[in-house]
């Protein structure tokens, strides 16, 4: 079977984290989770968990793609610096930063 996309698992964590305040017994949500989800009660359970641990609605984004890019050491460093230093992932730092570029119809040439 298929892993999930970033999007269905944020969807499942989301529904997961809603059943919680919904249902008291842990099984009755993992149940529910599981038919609607149309995944084992193993992996509900997992989601559930999971869901447990959050204050806020995950964001369901759009799809993502990866690519490469090549930066110099120093950038590279101080990225990850500012990473660990915020909770945010590469990922998330690099689409701001470009989104905010593009947003400004920023470049050369």
């Amino acid at each position: 079977m298929a892993r999930a996309s970033d999007a269905r698992k944020a969807e499942r964590l989301n529904l997961a984290r809603i059943l919680l305040r919904k249902h008291d017994p842990l099984p009755e949500a993992a149940e529910h989770l599981a038919q609607t989800c149309s995944i084992s009660r193993r992996q509900a359970y997992r989601y559930l968990e999971q869901a447990q641990h959050l204050k806020h609605p995950v964001p369901v984004g759009a799809a993502k793609v990866s690519f490469t890019v090549k930066l110099s050491r120093r950038l590279a460093d101080r990225l990850r610096a500012y990473a660990a230093s915020t909770g945010l992932t590469l990922s998330e730092i690099a689409s701001r930063a470009l989104s905010a570029v593009l947003h400004r119809g920023g470049g050369r040439g």
